[in-house]
């Protein structure tokens, strides 16, 4: 990722939560920095584990929870339940309304892509649940595939 988008995302993190009147103290930046820059979605004490591996002053895990718990409520980050670590949302600079983000994880490299998919969609499933008897308590779904790199690594 380019200094350039890095800086722009930030200013807008800044601003999303300066908006619903949160603080993204300079902790939090780092937090959140380490997410955008990973490659792969990250566990709560790797999080710690590579923050800490760059600063003088460690922090322990149970802060590291409390400031993803805080992106997490700002929808900066997203939590993956189905491996319980964390992913940087994808759409944090965007200006334009968003979808319901769903997640591609790739079983090979765990490399994550975060899609959207239409409110519809969502509603019509909730129905399903309901008909069946349930309740729909989190929309969020989580794909398990191969991404096209591993797919042509594999060929």
């Amino acid at each position: 990722m380019k200094k350039s988008q890095l800086t722009n995302i930030m200013n807008k993190a800044q601003d999303i939560c300066a908006h619903s009147g949160g603080r993204l103290t300079e902790k939090r930046q780092r937090i959140l920095e380490l997410l955008l820059v990973s490659k792969t979605p990250l566990s709560a004490y790797e999080v710690a584990d590579t923050h800490n591996r760059s600063v003088d002053i460690s922090m322990p895990v149970m802060s590291v929870y409390r400031i993803l718990d805080f992106l997490e409520s700002e929808q900066l980050v997203h939590k993956l339940s189905s491996t319980n670590k964390y992913v940087a949302c994808s759409h944090i600079a965007c200006s334009h309304a968003h979808e319901i983000p769903q997640f591609l994880i790739c079983g090979k490299c765990q490399s994550v892509k975060e899609i959207a998919i239409a409110k519809r969609i969502i509603e019509e499933l909730d129905q399903q649940v309901a008909e069946a008897g349930y309740k729909l308590v989190n929309s969020q779904l989580e794909l398990q595939c191969v991404c096209d790199n591993c797919l042509a690594n594999a060929a």
